[in-house]
């Protein structure tokens, strides 16, 4: 059963059945974020990856490095349970793993390896598509939502999924002049949403809930699973393209009365692409980053090292500087520097730092994406070539 309190002001320790735990800080300068992290178990991909071997699954070395960081916050961008069938025998590496949406795949594919992190800080939840009402909905309610546990909408009965597949967005403050929006858009989909679908109207509230909170002048972080503003490789026929992502949310907001992004929104995060991604834009919309390498099986169409030229995630938005890293797992950071400034650090799970960007206002650069525009955007076709390892993507 979810456990719903607010602590009160003045509040100097919190333990729960005697167990310490942390508190959160005043003023948060120190934000670990993650995303898909679970050891993919699908056969309807032909997906088995070795939970097992800490190499093909390093969701638990990850943990205990971004504790080692000592964050004052954690992060987690969606997709929590990837165990949904049962490995071959012939598999190694999780022949005998845990599996479905029961208590022991929870604590096998997030509990027991996010420990040291769990302890290391607080933590802000957003719902992954994995944790939909016909997935770990069930999990979700009772392990991770921050609020109570209500009747209709613990995802028991399928004709109240409607309801049990998404809670409002609220807002958590980050001291006296940052906020984090948490958006619940697990079920907006890659497919454009139209009017009379539920998820049309719930989504359309989000939207206004950004409105209302970007007007207050803070620093404001959105957070939700699917990437607005991102971009991802589609394989085709065997050709790979570039394109956005998120066309279900991006079809409601843009349906809005007003731009697809409100004013005083500054930085987007998000998940379910399985790689990490930050995209700037010359003006009018915020930057979006994607964390989502953090232990779940990569994408089999990776990004190109550039752009191709016009390529945007939304019509209209002019891609100012992009950089990405599709070749390993991994976990960012978000350190605070100063009024409306953050410095970004890309980190692999074998300690390096793959690529530092700064982040002010809503605009961002990074080491990385700095180096290759300098280079030039390749051509198209230079960037099919790069992408060339074309296949269909494990979402």
């Amino acid at each position: 059963m979810t456990c719903e309190f607010d602590l009160p002001a003045g509040t100097t320790s919190a333990a729960i059945r005697g167990r310490a735990l942390k508190l959160p800080r005043a003023e948060p300068r120190r934000i670990v974020v993650i995303g898909d992290t679970g050891c993919r178990l699908k056969a309807a991909d032909a997906a088995f990856q070795a939970c097992d071997d800490p190499t093909a699954y390093p969701f638990a070395r990850i943990t205990s490095q971004a504790a080692a960081w000592k964050p004052d916050l954690v992060v987690h961008v969606g997709d929590y349970l990837y165990r949904e069938n049962p490995c071959p025998k012939t598999v190694p590496g999780c022949s005998g793993s845990p599996w479905g949406y029961g208590w022991d795949s929870w604590s096998a594919d997030f509990f027991a390896p996010a420990r040291p992190l769990l302890l290391a800080a607080p933590w802000i939840m957003v719902r992954g598509n994995h944790e939909s009402c016909n997935r770990a909905g069930q999990g979700w309610w009772r392990f991770l939502d921050p609020r109570r546990l209500e009747p209709g909408r613990d995802c028991n009965d399928p004709r109240n999924d409607a309801l049990g597949d998404y809670q409002g967005a609220f807002l958590v403050p980050l001291g006296t002049d940052s906020q984090i929006v948490v958006m619940d858009i697990a079920t907006s989909g890659e497919k454009a949403i139209a009017p009379g679908d539920p998820r049309f109207d719930q989504l359309g509230g989000i939207w206004n809930f950004l409105k209302k909170t970007g007007a207050n002048g803070k620093f404001t972080i959105a957070a939700g699973h699917y990437p607005l503003l991102a971009l991802a490789a589609k394989a085709h026929d065997g050709v790979v393209g570039i394109g956005g992502e998120s066309a279900g949310i991006a079809s409601v907001f843009q349906a809005q009365d007003g731009p697809l992004v409100p004013p005083g929104i500054d930085l987007l995060l998000a998940g379910h692409v399985h790689l990490w991604e930050q995209v700037g834009f010359s003006r009018d919309y915020p930057t979006q980053l994607v964390a989502g390498f953090s232990g779940t099986q990569e994408d089999v169409a990776t990004l190109p090292a550039g752009l191709p030229i016009a390529v945007t995630p939304v019509a209209g938005a002019s891609v100012a500087h992009f950089a990405s890293w599709t070749h390993g797992f991994g976990w960012m950071s978000l350190e605070k520097l100063g009024s409306r400034q953050w410095k970004v650090l890309v980190h692999s799970v074998t300690g390096g730092i793959v690529d530092q960007c700064q982040i002010t206002g809503s605009t961002s650069i990074c080491g990385l994406g700095a180096k290759r525009e300098s280079a030039g955007a390749p051509s198209a076709r230079q960037a099919r070539r790069e992408s060339s390892q074309a296949g269909h993507r494990l979402r």
